[in-house]
């Protein structure tokens, strides 16, 4: 799909500048409050070098049936519309059709918009009505039409779209099917649809508000609400586009003001409505788990760390040296494991960055291991963000492997131990290679903590897990694992 841009273009070997472009970009993301309030199609019209009309952009109704069913998008205006399209240009004057034309099963009423910015027409809009189809949203047919055209009107003399127009793709943001208040430039209400109705009664506006003041009637219900928006008086008064959002009586209700000016005065207000109480209660539930699960990751690494302290206290009242060594292997297995659950109680979601995690188990094994020689572990690659059950396997596999390195494959002699880790078409690829003595053949995998490895990569992580003898002298243990990227 081609972009706006190129549309332009396409049409006109003279580009319409940055800042027409800009405008035309502001002037769609916010059309469809235009089109749901005429109940009409919209569509942008720039004019070619042939003296015709392409569209470069279309916007079909919320609240009605659409004039154009197929994509028009690079399609020429007829030439028997192009006169109301000129004229709009010309005069800068909104242009309606004095009679409706037929468009093979229905008529269609048609308003030419010129797009006015930095003192020229730089588009024309249409606004297409089918005569013929009912609203699908019913409750403002006659007002809604007059908001549309003090809407378009606006548009004609460069006073919309606003400046200060906030995102409205954002989730939660409300639109005119949501529900609809008109006030004027005093904040009384002229009119609502009965789906703004709802939305003031779920904040406990149960009396008919017509001909009342918009913002007393917030204010009232707001008297007990622990916070403000400091944007909500603007919107409420209609003195802003802004969008805020009002909580009161267990109930979250999103307001958008879109102010209606005449020669940049405000002579009122169009202000949107959107309950969001069941969508604000989901995001609450989700913190809450959140929170929790948070909570149960930091107790099991409470308990683990006792369990340590334990083995550690055990260990050190025993004088047999096969207990202690036991026990010492114990306690290096558990903070593994309590190291995982320490990164877990930091995120929202069930993932660790594991090269902090894998540093921790690092700095653990080689405080505990039982050598005075000196080793140096070196760590290239990234694993990133792994899984919680991807990072338990792993925190548990890489102590035994370095550990195994430094205390059996280094006993005797300083050197050095490598851990790298890389992503290979869909699969983590790990090496823990050491320059020590290396290994007898037949021996890996015969003492307790290689079982384990062993156990653990093939059952938990699925992978393969190869032991070698480096050419240079020493170990390396390669390990083939489905990636765990979180």
């Amino acid at each position: 799909m081609r972009s706006l841009k190129q549309l332009v273009e396409s049409a006109t070997a003279k580009p319409l500048p940055e800042e027409d472009l800009n405008w035309l970009h502001l002037l769609l993301a916010d059309w469809q409050v235009l089109a749901d309030l005429a109940a009409a199609d919209l569509v942008l019209w720039v004019p070619t070098d042939q003296g015709r009309f392409i569209a470069i952009a279309h916007c079909r109704p919320g609240t009605s049936s659409t004039v154009h069913v197929d994509d028009i998008i690079g399609l020429y205006l007829p030439s028997a519309r192009e006169a109301a399209l000129r004229e709009a240009m010309e005069t800068g004057e909104v242009i309606r059709s004095a009679t409706a034309r037929w468009a093979g099963t229905y008529t269609v009423s048609e308003v030419c918009v010129p797009v006015y910015r930095g003192g020229r027409v730089i588009a024309v809009i249409t606004r297409e009505t089918n005569i013929a189809s009912p609203r699908l949203a019913t409750g403002f047919e006659q007002w809604g039409q007059r908001a549309s055209d003090q809407l378009c009107a606006m548009i004609a003399r460069g006073e919309y779209p606003y400046d200060s127009t906030p995102a409205t793709a954002v989730s939660g943001a409300p639109r005119v099917s949501d529900g609809v208040i008109v006030i004027d430039r005093e904040g009384v209400i002229l009119h609502r649809t009965p789906p703004a109705v709802s939305c003031m009664r779920r904040l406990g506006i149960r009396h008919s508000m017509t001909g009342r003041i918009l913002a007393e009637e917030i204010t009232d219900v707001m008297i007990d609400s622990p916070t403000v928006d400091e944007g909500t008086p603007l919107v409420i008064m209609g003195r802003a586009s802004w969008t805020t959002e009002i909580a009161a009586h267990s109930s979250s209700i999103t307001m958008r003001a879109l102010p209606l000016l005449e020669d940049g005065h405000r002579v009122g207000a169009v202000i949107l409505t959107r309950d969001v109480s069941e969508k604000r209660l989901h995001e609450q539930e989700l913190i809450t788990k959140d929170a929790t699960i948070r909570e149960i990751h930091h107790r099991v690494k409470n308990n683990l760390q006792r369990v340590s302290a334990l083995l550690r206290l055990q260990s050190r009242r025993s004088d047999q040296e096969a207990v202690k060594v036991a026990l010492a292997e114990a306690e290096r297995r558990v903070q593994a494991i309590a190291t995982v659950h320490e990164a877990l109680s930091q995120n929202v979601d069930e993932s660790v960055n594991f090269d902090e995690v894998l540093r921790s188990i690092l700095r653990m094994v080689g405080a505990v291991s039982s050598t005075d020689h000196a080793v140096e572990v070196i760590t290239t690659g990234s694993f990133g963000s792994l899984g919680a059950d991807h990072a338990q396997a792993l925190a548990t596999i890489l102590n035994e492997l370095v550990a195994n390195s430094i205390e059996h494959g280094l006993k005797d002699r300083d050197g050095t131990v490598w851990v790298d880790a890389e992503r290979i078409n869909g699969s983590l690829v790990i090496t823990v290679a050491d320059n020590g003595v290396g290994f007898e053949p037949g021996t890996p995998m015969s003492g307790l903590g290689t079982q384990i490895v062993n156990q653990m990569v093939r059952g938990e992580l699925r992978g393969t897990i190869e032991w070698d003898l480096r050419p240079e002298g020493g170990t390396i243990v390669t390990l083939r694992v489905r990636d765990g990227h979180a």
